[in-house]
């Protein structure tokens, strides 16, 4: 496949190739939509890593969050899994050829609801591969019911106010046992960078849950999930900006403080940085941070725990470093003698 030509004065990466390289296809998601910034991020991540997308995976569930594969990386191979199993799929490909770089992007319904149980074993795993939660609180693609992130007391539209417990999906990780996770914001342009390709860094499993405010279902007064909700109840533990749909708004402030934003609805979002002291390394602190900031109706985000000492799951395996689809016929079946073998010892 033939290096695609640079445009002169146009910036290259590693691999001589422009960021445009690192692009999909044109986005359907609804105007204003954060999962569309999401996908942003992701294009200059992998561009300024300089990976190959020939040599990444995309997979995905069903959801709108689910169509943002085809947004990103048009070179790399990308699959739509049924809903809730991506994880499934995403292991039988790197269990396939363990080189290649896996990122696979869900919802809070397809990971908290049908996809739970799928989710709760890809985290014990530590599969090496990014699973990112594009978290809204609602079923964006079937107009706007409650998920499972849902915070007590949001409201939807139609006036239903949700009076159950909502999933904490990083504090649900760190337990099961990911090796990287993180929280941010999908108008968090810096944070949500630098999550990102720390991310590509890693071995073993990152799940980076991103607050990505539904602008059709879940962005009016009392909804938690809103792009004001969201501003104003964050508590970063990086640095933050925001880029709604119509205007951009920019926010900087140090580490250790409080910023309130004003937002264009009229709504304010609260973000607190954690300080520099803050340790990702203990899980029992990861685990406070998260509850101290849900008692205060804030998001803590940011690196919130990561353990890079931990081996993969394709590591213990003991996996040959040939890919298993790349080697020969006779490598991966018994030959008839040994066939018989194992029947004999079995009669």
């Amino acid at each position: 496949m033939a290096t695609p030509a640079s445009t002169p004065g146009r910036k290259l990466n590693r691999l001589g190739l422009e960021q445009q390289a690192y692009r999909g296809g044109k986005t359907t998601l609804c105007a204003g939509c954060g999962h569309n910034a999401i996908s942003e991020r992701i294009i200059e991540a992998f561009f300024e890593m300089g990976i190959d997308g020939r040599q990444v995976i995309k997979m995905s569930g069903i959801g709108c969050s689910s169509k943002s594969p085809a947004y990103f990386l048009g070179s790399s191979h990308g699959f739509n899994a049924v809903h809730g199993r991506m994880p499934s799929v995403a292991t039988g490909a790197m269990l396939a050829n363990k080189h290649l770089v896996a990122i696979g992007v869900s919802g809070d319904g397809d990971t908290g609801a049908i996809g739970i149980g799928q989710f709760v074993h890809l985290m014990r795993r530590n599969l090496p591969m990014i699973y990112i939660v594009e978290d809204n609180g609602c079923y964006g693609l079937t107009k706007g019911q409650l998920s499972p992130t849902a915070d007590v007391g949001s409201k939807l539209k139609n006036g239903v106010v949700n009076d159950l417990p909502s999933i904490d999906l990083c504090a649900l990780a760190i337990e099961l046992g990911a090796t990287f996770v993180a929280r941010s914001f999908s108008g968090d342009k810096k944070q949500l960078l630098s999550l990102l390709k720390a991310a590509l860094s890693h071995r073993g499993t990152v799940m980076l849950d991103v607050l990505s405010p539904c602008v059709t279902f879940n962005d009016h007064d009392g909804s938690t999930k809103s792009y004001s909700y969201v501003k104003d109840h964050d508590e970063p533990l990086e640095e933050i900006s925001f880029v709604p749909f119509f205007e951009d708004i920019a926010v900087d402030y140090p580490a250790g403080t409080t910023q309130v934003v004003a937002m264009h609805d009229g709504s304010t979002l609260l973000l607190k940085k954690v300080g520099a002291d803050y340790d990702p390394t203990s899980k029992v602190g990861a685990l406070r941070v998260l509850q101290e900031a849900a008692g205060r109706g804030e998001f803590a985000t940011g690196l919130i725990y990561v353990e890079p000492g931990r081996a993969d799951f394709l590591t213990l395996l003991n996996l040959t470093d040939e890919p298993l689809t790349r080697l020969p016929l006779e490598s991966v079946r018994p030959s008839r003698a040994a066939f018989e073998q194992i029947m004999d010892g079995l009669r």
